[in-house]
């Protein structure tokens, strides 16, 4: 509407008009077009561990920060990429896109002072300085337009950079300590993954825009209120009056606006992500039939958001009822405050002209939060949910180096195996190497209800452990304290790991005690060294990632090599943070990457090279979890072990999908591989495969004797029982 009304009093110059115009007016548009119309998709990010939670759906009103949280929140979200690795292009860009700002308003200070000459020409009948005029328009345009078009540009282009920047560095918080892990847990804070994809977008683009606004308006400011002020000095002050009265006004029929746009983008995300749930778990719902109740439950969360959006647009409608009539009305408000002097004589008539346009440049300046009410109360959201985001990232991450006496305590120490040996360089037969040692270990729910009381044992190398019991115990959790993932509760875990380079030696069940060379690690400090030094956790629903059959097999000891990026991700103007570096460390201690070769001869092992023929090989994407059946996905998960040959795997009745003829083949082939093993099973036929068996009972909350008893598996009863009726139904 704003470059309407600048069409009707400056047409000649209406051009270069409308495109400055557009840094003003047109943030409210199009962040609402960007919130209301835009596709998403959804970055889903779940432990195989632990099924994922869904976000409550919250009914009641947000309230908005107080200003002191809004400006450190919005501080604290946008200080980081300034002062990055990055900052000298990113600052050295930002000049040159404020530049270029400046530019722009000095070409509209010029068109001011061309409009004036040109309408006096016109109303003189002067045909001559007509021609004259226009001819210097048309040079104005050619010289002038690139000025506002390379100005965008460059906003867009920093925009872009630095979203790219601030996604690699949430991602990076968000994957850190497994801190995914712990809000998905926890449900400590609803959709991450839309305040990274679309809370992102949306900050970094506004306040470039906004900040651009800003400093267009004191520019403008300065250059027309001067102009203004000179031609009639009582239009400046009805000026003033004008835009802080709207302001005012603004500010009142607006104020719920920022509540609503927090609880919209909340409501649409709960509504994307009970989709995405449907998708996920089609087969299961297809099952149970379910369809009638996951349609009731979609229609709830709609509504809810409907709801919200309704509201939202009543609000808006009532604040566009005066915003549009504060726009039209200063079409005529310079003129009518001009035109006596004009009729008196005392200006000419390319003087109205002149001050309407310098009355629409000023009362831009000072209408910002008219014109922008709407954008500025949806960014205010955006920032809200940002801020939040953030200090939750950083309490997980503080917390997660926190050495805390209430909570479990996990070290992984390296096997030093060289010490100890015979002058001959055997080893003696009487020790052995440690691999697992839980001291005074108490596992408790979140509640604080307990689930193992003071639970001690050791495990050596091809000390194959078997965990049994009721469902409910605590023995998930006790795999999943070992794994760094469970941290309530008491006690220490010590996990004794060899350095890579010694994996891939055979070991005798009677070598060496080993020498620990190593610091202790907190829980929140441990997936590197876990996954590097040889400890693989295999769920019994395996987590199937996004990509190739090959990477399926590779993951997560390989990962993807930056050098086998195409030409193009390599070259230098490439954005060097999304460019990840590789931990040389791990790099060093991880095993020679399998060949083509080597993958399919673990496919075949795991009765699995079907997969090859029917996928058309290696190099093959499909939706993997929806493809293969759970057994397969769980031969695959071997197969992944039979690669990395970890240490220590966890196997967390990795074989519950599985007949018995081919959880003896795996059960072999690991075995065989060197790799020890602890599983959580309820088939007898498992005794057989392991030596040492810890028996969990549920605990008695009224009792303080210890729930568990670890022995050999000859020395259980069910042992015998088992070699005659080895399958249990």
């Amino acid at each position: 509407m704003g470059s309407q009304a600048k069409l009707v009093v400056e047409s000649p110059f209406s051009i270069v008009s409308t495109l400055d115009s557009r840094l003003k007016l047109s943030h409210r548009s199009s962040l609402r077009f960007h919130r209301l119309t835009s596709t998403r998709r959804r970055l889903s990010l779940s432990a195989a561990t632990t099924p994922p939670a869904p976000p409550p759906i919250q009914d009641e009103q947000r309230k908005p920060p107080d200003l002191q949280t809004f400006t450190r929140r919005f501080w604290k979200v946008a200080a980081p990429y300034w002062s990055s690795d990055d900052k000298v292009q990113d600052r050295l860009q930002l000049a040159a896109v404020f530049a270029l700002t400046l530019g722009t308003t000095g070409i509209s200070v010029g068109f001011s002072f061309l409009g004036r000459d040109f309408y006096n020409a016109l109303a003189n009948k002067d045909q001559e300085q007509f021609t004259k005029q226009l001819l210097y328009y048309l040079a104005g345009f050619a010289g002038g337009i690139p000025f506002f078009v390379l100005r965008d540009y460059a906003k867009e282009m920093l925009s872009l950079r630095w979203r790219s920047w601030m996604t690699s560095y949430y991602m990076e918080r968000y994957l850190k300590n497994k801190t995914f892990y712990k809000l998905q847990s926890q449900s400590t804070i609803d959709n991450p993954d839309q305040r990274i994809v679309d809370d992102l977008s949306s900050f970094t683009g506004t306040t470039l825009s906004f900040a651009l606004t800003f400093f267009n308006a004191a520019i403008d400011l300065i250059s027309f209120s001067n102009i203004l002020y000179g031609i009639y000095p009582p239009l400046f002050v009805v000026l003033l009056a004008y835009s802080l009265g709207g302001t005012a006004i603004s500010v009142f029929l607006g104020r719920g606006l920022v509540s609503l746009n927090f609880l919209q983008e909340k409501k649409k995300a709960d509504f994307r992500y009970g989709l995405v749930r449907v998708r996920e778990n089609a087969e299961s719902i297809a099952f149970y039939g379910g369809e009638e109740n996951e349609m009731q439950l979609l229609l709830n969360r709609f509504r809810s958001a409907f709801e919200n959006l309704n509201q939202l647009l009543i609000s808006s409608r009532n604040l566009e009822f005066f915003t549009n009539g504060y726009r039209y009305l200063i079409q005529i408000v310079p003129a009518a405050v001009v035109a006596p002097m004009y009729f008196s004589g005392k200006i000419e008539f390319g003087v109205i002209n002149q001050s309407a346009s310098a009355f629409n440049h000023i009362l831009g300046d000072f209408s910002l939060v008219v014109y922008s009410f709407q954008a500025l109360s949806a960014f205010s959201a955006v920032i809200d949910r940002l801020g939040e985001f953030d200090d939750v990232l950083d309490s997980s991450n503080e917390k997660g180096h926190q050495d805390s006496k209430e909570e479990i305590q996990l070290s992984f120490c390296l096997i030093n195996s060289s010490n100890g040996l015979h002058s001959d360089g055997s080893l003696p037969l009487s020790k052995r190497v440690k691999l697992l040692l839980v001291e005074h270990l108490t596992i408790q729910t979140p509640s604080e209800a307990t689930l193992i009381k003071d639970l001690s044992f050791e495990i050596f190398e091809k000390d194959h452990l078997l965990v049994t019991g009721p469902s409910g115990s605590g023995k998930t959790s006790l795999l999943r304290a070992v794994a760094g993932l469970w941290s309530f509760g008491d006690g220490a875990i010590t996990v004794y790991v060899r350095p890579r380079g010694d994996l891939d030696t055979p070991h005798s069940p009677d070598v060496v005690s080993p020498e620990v060379t190593s610091t202790n690690e907190t829980i929140g400090d441990s997936t590197g060294r876990r996954n590097s030094e040889g400890v693989i956790f295999l769920p019994q629903k395996p987590y199937m990632v996004l990509g190739t059959l090959q990477q399926q097999l590779l993951y997560p000891t390989w990962t993807e090599d930056p050098d086998n990026l195409s030409d193009d991700a390599k070259q230098s103007d490439s954005l060097p943070f999304l460019m990840r570096a590789r931990d040389a460390r791990c790099v060093n201690e991880k095993p020679k990457k399998p060949t083509s070769d080597d993958l399919i001869q673990v496919l075949n092992d795991v009765s699995l090279g079907h997969l090859l023929s029917r996928f058309d090989g290696l190099d093959s994407t499909h939706e993997w979890s929806s493809v293969l059946s759970l057994g397969e996905q769980q031969r695959l998960a071997f197969g992944r072990l039979l690669l990395s040959k970890p240490t220590l795997a966890l196997l967390d009745e990795s074989t519950s999908a599985l007949d018995e003829a081919n959880e003896a083949r795996l059960y072999q082939l690991i075995k065989a591989a060197g790799i020890t093993y602890i599983s959580i099973g309820h088939r007898r036929t498992l005794y057989k495969y392991h030596k040492k068996i810890l028996h969990v009972s549920t605990a008695d909350t009224m009792s303080t004797q210890r729930n568990w008893s670890f022995k050999n598996v000859e020395e259980d009863p069910i042992y015998d029982f088992s070699k005659q009726q080895p399958i249990c139904k």
